[in-house]
């Protein structure tokens, strides 16, 4: 996982890095301030936020900027306060947790808590994928309604999105960045293949070494060695060995 750390306390920071690190995962930034997440946000989303329910050196709190977090992105929380009162339990309902860490943490349960926060938050995201409905996408002079099932895949031009779809040649363009578009295709088969590029894995044609084809689509679409491994696992490969 890809995992953004917002602690103004640089031994505990340091700490959740080090433990996080060793078990593989990717620690994308750790921040003090929501000025720091927000700027963090704006290139890249995280799989997960460590919150810190208290910031001192911030003017925000992390249940204000948890809340900030999750009324524009589906990224699972988990908390990590020094507190374990049944009011701040309550402060932080309305922001949906994942999970709860008290400090000092152990590096065995930081590690089992935040797993297991986003293997839930994951299979809450196919639950809720069952009664997928139709998209209102934003275009010029008003919304289109498109049926998600039917996107080959979604481009970032800079701020802005092209979504092509299965049944005509040029996409839409939409003023929504990529990031927060992806807040809704969340269906398993949508695969971010790079910071910049959404798939429909449902429409997947051929995978070569260095490229990809989708379905109805001649354009080849660029991909690393890194994320054609990484891709290949997400799918059941007939071996010929």
């Amino acid at each position: 996982m890809t995992i953004l750390i917002i602690e103004d306390e640089a031994i505990t920071a340091m700490a959740m890095r080090e433990t996080l690190e060793a078990a593989g995962h990717q620690v994308l930034a750790v921040t003090r301030t929501y000025e720091q997440v927000q700027d963090v946000l704006q290139k890249q989303l995280p799989d997960l936020a460590i919150v810190d329910i208290h910031l001192d050196r911030s003017t925000t709190d992390g249940i204000t900027i948890a809340r900030e977090i999750t009324t524009h992105y589906l990224i699972p929380i988990v908390y990590l306060t020094a507190h374990s009162e049944l009011q701040t339990y309550q402060a932080t309902r309305d922001t949906h947790p994942a999970a709860y860490l008290l400090k000092p943490f152990e590096p065995t349960e930081l590690v089992m808590q935040i797993e297991t926060a986003y293997e839930r938050f994951q299979a809450g995201r196919v639950r809720r994928s069952d009664n997928e409905s139709p998209l209102l996408l934003p275009v010029v002079k008003g919304h289109r309604k498109i049926d998600p099932g039917k996107i080959l895949y979604v481009m970032a031009a800079g701020a802005h999105t092209n979504v092509y779809m299965l049944d005509q040649e040029k996409p839409y363009f939409t003023s929504v960045s990529l990031g927060r578009l992806e807040q809704y295709l969340m269906t398993p088969n949508f695969y971010r293949l790079s910071r910049s590029l959404l798939i429909n894995l449902d429409h997947l044609e051929r995978l070569e070494q260095h490229h990809l084809y989708m379905v109805t689509h001649t354009k080849p679409l660029d991909i690393s060695e890194a994320k054609r491994q990484e891709l290949l696992r997400q799918m059941t490969v007939v071996r010929t060995k």
